[in-house]
C-alpha cells in the first residue's frame, strides 16, 4: 500500500501549496502553456485510464490463466491466431500482461501463443481504440492503423518465436506482479488489481503529459517543422520516444495527439511500438522470463512494431 500512501501525500502536499504554485505558474507565459498542455492531455486521458483500469481489475478477477490456456486450440498456428485476437475481448494492462502470459505458458500453452496475448491484450482492446477515437477526431483511419499494426505485431512475434524461439533462453522460476493468485476472492482479486494498474498507470500518465509539455516549451517551433519533413527520422524519434516514455496504452493517444506539428504515420509508429516495447516492459520481461529471452525479445519487437506500425500507417494514412 506504500504507493497509495506516497499518492494521497502528493495530493495532500499540492492542496497545501496550491496559492504559491499558481502564483510560480502565473508569473511565466511558458510555464502557462506547459501547465496548459499538461492539463489538457491528462484530464482527456483519466476517464479512459478509469475505464481501462476497471476492466482490467474485472478480467483478473472473473478470467483465469486456466481458463484461457483452456481456449486455445491445440494447433500452434492456431493458437498463436486466437491469442492475438483474444486481446480484443480481454483487455489489461501491459504490467498484467506479462505475468499472466508466464502463466499460460507453465501451464502448458506455447510461448508463441502466450507472447502473441502479450503484444495484443494491451493494444487492440476497445478501450484503447476507443480513446484513440477520441484523442484524433476525425481520423478513423488512425484508429484502423493502430489496430492493424499492433495485431500484425503481436501475430508476427509469435510466429518469429515458433520459428527462432529458444527454451533456453528463459529462467526457471517465474517473477513479477500477478493478480490472479488461488485462495483470493474475486473482489480482493479486482480491487487489488485495479489498484495496481491504476498507481502504476497514473504514474506514467503524469510523466508523459509532463514530457509532452515540456516539449511544447522547450523544443523550438522550428524542430519540429525539420523533424515533420524528414519522415523516416522522425519515425525513429518517435518510436525510441515510445519505449523511453512508457505510457499505458490508455492515456498515450491523447500525449501523441498533442503533438500536432509532426505527421500522423510516426505519431501512429509512437502508439504502436509504446505497448508493444518500453522500458517498463523490459525489466518485467527480464525479471519474469530472464534477461537472455528479455535482449533478444524487446529488439526484434521494437523492429517489428516500428515496421508494423509505418506499413499499417501507410495503408489507412498514406504519407502524412
Amino acid at each position: 500500500m506504500s504507493s497509495t500512501y506516497v499518492l494521497a501525500g502528493l495530493l495532500a502536499l499540492g492542496l497545501v501549496f496550491a496559492g504559491p504554485i499558481a502564483g510560480w505558474f502565473g508569473s511565466s507565459a511558458e510555464l502557462q502553456t506547459g501547465a496548459t498542455v499538461f492539463t489538457g492531455i491528462f484530464v482527456q486521458a483519466v476517464p479512459f485510464l478509469v475505464l481501462g483500469v476497471v476492466v482490467s481489475g474485472g478480467i483478473a478477477a472473473f478470467v483465469s490463466p486456466d481458463l484461457l490456456r483452456k481456449l486455445l486450440p491445440r494447433n500452434e498456428s492456431a493458437a498463436i491466431g486466437v491469442a492475438g485476437l483474444a486481446g480484443i475481448a480481454l483487455p489489461g494492462c501491459e504490467c498484467g500482461a506479462v505475468p499472466v502470459s508466464r502463466r499460460l505458458m507453465d501451464q502448458g500453452a506455447p510461448g508463441a501463443a502466450a507472447f502473441a496475448f502479450l503484444l495484443s491484450a494491451p493494444a487492440v482492446n476497445p478501450v484503447v481504440l476507443i480513446a484513440t477515437a477520441v484523442a484524433f477526431p476525425g481520423e478513423p483511419g488512425m484508429v484502423a492503423a493502430r489496430f492493424t499494426g499492433s495485431l500484425a505485431t503481436a501475430l508476427v512475434m509469435g510466429f518469429l518465436w515458433a520459428r527462432f524461439g529458444r527454451p533456453e533462453w528463459f529462467t526457471t522460476q517465474p517473477r513479477g506482479h500477478e493478480h490472479w493468485v488461488p485462495g483470493r476472492s474475486r473482489w480482493q482479486v479486482f480491487t487489488e488489481a485495479a489498484r495496481h494498474d491504476f498507481l502504476q498507470a497514473a504514474a506514467f500518465l503524469v510523466v508523459g503529459a509532463a514530457a509532452a509539455a515540456a516539449l511544447h516549451v522547450l523544443v523550438p517551433a522550428d524542430w519540429y517543422r525539420s523533424l515533420a519533413g524528414q519522415m523516416l527520422v522522425s519515425i525513429l524519434v518517435l518510436a525510441l520516444l515510445a519505449v523511453v516514455l512508457a505510457l499505458c496504452s490508455e492515456a498515450d493517444a491523447f500525449v501523441a495527439a498533442s503533438m500536432s506539428s509532426l505527421p500522423l504515420l510516426p505519431r501512429l509508429v509512437f502508439l504502436v511500438v509504446g505497448p508493444a516495447v518500453d522500458v517498463k516492459l523490459f525489466a518485467m520481461q527480464a525479471g519474469t522470463f530472464g534477461r537472455r529471452f528479455a535482449l533478444r525479445f524487446a529488439p526484434a519487437t521494437f523492429a517489428v512494431a516500428t515496421g508494423c506500425g509505418a506499413l499499417a500507417g501507410l495503408i489507412f494514412l498514406g504519407a502524412r
